[in-house]
């Protein structure tokens, strides 16, 4: 599960990683994005355009937006078979930005309390989860609410002694071929673990699991495991 992550990087490192088009004006960078808020996200490979979705897939046929809370991941090995995700997998892949994530590993004993690790790039650059995305349209005239989830795959080396799924994360020429989906393109060629040579990840403090503490504190790397 992919609960946390991080969108700290700098708009020009993102468009020049990842070759976006227009970017939005109100930006600013963020420590512990958290399920329900604002995400950066591209649906379209063609204008590569950058914009705001909210964290939570809504399905366009829920009565209630309250079932986002529940579908803020997506397994890759069934996204074919989940009525959530069904149709979204076969017409509406997105990218959402980031440059690192976290997990929480459980204490070996099963008791006490759990430690966050954080993941990223080794070099630090932003990446991009594949994700799924969907427009759902409120009561009234509200304007339609654009939402995504984040697609898990299993745990490379690096991420498994931690936890056993991952987010799935793209380069460059994999995400707009995810989002595109064109002739030749193998989708669930797309959703494998990340390369382990890429990354790495280590133990960072309390901080993030603090609901609303925002602060690169939290993903500065504890020296010592207490």
């Amino acid at each position: 599960m992919c609960g946390r992550f991080t969108i700290a990087f700098d708009l020009a490192d993102l468009s020049d990683e990842l070759g976006l088009g227009e970017m939005p004006l109100d930006w600013e960078p963020r420590y512990n994005v958290a399920p329900s808020q604002p995400v950066l996200a591209a649906t379209d490979a063609t204008t590569r355009k950058a914009e705001w979705l909210r964290w939570g897939l809504i399905p366009s046929w829920a009565k209630d937006a309250a079932i986002g809370n529940k579908l803020i991941n997506a397994r890759a090995e069934t996204l074919t078979e989940k009525p959530s995700f069904r149709i979204a997998f076969q017409k509406r892949r997105c990218l959402v930005f980031a440059d690192g994530f976290y997990e929480w590993q459980k204490p070996a004993s099963g008791r006490g309390k759990t430690q966050p690790f954080y993941f990223r790039r080794k070099d630090g650059r932003p990446f991009a989860f594949a994700g799924l995305w969907e427009a759902w349209q409120p009561g009234g005239e509200a304007e339609p609410l654009k939402t995504c989830t984040i697609i898990t795959t299993s745990a490379n080396e690096v991420v498994a002694p931690v936890h056993d799924r991952m987010p799935v994360m793209l380069l460059k020429d994999d995400a707009w071929d995810w989002v595109s989906g064109g002739p030749g393109v193998d989708l669930q060629r797309l959703l494998l673990p990340f390369s382990t040579e890429l990354m790495e990840g280590y133990p960072v403090g309390p901080y993030v699991s603090k609901p609303g503490y925002e602060s690169n504190h939290c993903t500065e790397q504890l020296k010592r495991l207490f």
